[in-house]
């Protein structure tokens, strides 16, 4: 949660999801990677496993390196906030005395990882209904790459 940050903790949610709506496009080549490296045992295991076996197999695959990428994307976008030292300040206070985390006590590290949890929650859903109606959404994804044509 965002204690001690008032009324800037809604400029700060903009800011996470400006952030996240730049990481699709840094995403997309991370995910094109991620497939090309994945093995057999990878695909039998999303196969056969959960709901989300294959949004954890690209977090798994993809995590680091879309840390590496977000970061400075979100350094920029916190820095014209001003809200940096402040909020690192009561954070590291509050990780202190164990209400916060320490990964969460520094204002980048926070808005990073919640970009990152959005874009995998996103991930989550579709591959949930995909897995729901896969037919229906093969066909549904046939339509729209068709339709363009």
């Amino acid at each position: 949660s965002l204690i001690g940050m008032g009324g800037q903790a809604d400029e700060l949610k903009a800011t996470m999801n400006h952030a996240a709506e730049k990481a699709v496009a840094q995403a997309k080549p991370v995910f094109k990677q991620a497939l090309q490296h994945m093995t057999v045992s990878d695909a039998k295991a999303i196969l056969t496993g959960g709901d989300d076996a294959g949004t954890q197999y690209f977090r798994r695959a993809t995590s680091g390196q879309l840390t590496e990428r977000l970061k400075p994307i979100v350094t920029t976008e916190t820095a014209k906030l001003g809200l940096t030292a402040k909020y690192n300040e009561y954070a590291g206070k509050a990780a202190q005395l164990g209400l916060l985390s320490s990964e969460d006590a520094n204002l980048n590290d926070y808005v990073t990882a919640k970009a990152l949890d959005g874009l995998f929650s996103r991930i989550a859903d579709e591959e949930h209904e995909i897995r729901k109606d896969p037919f229906g959404q093969a066909s549904s994804l046939i339509k729209k790459v068709f339709g363009t044509l």
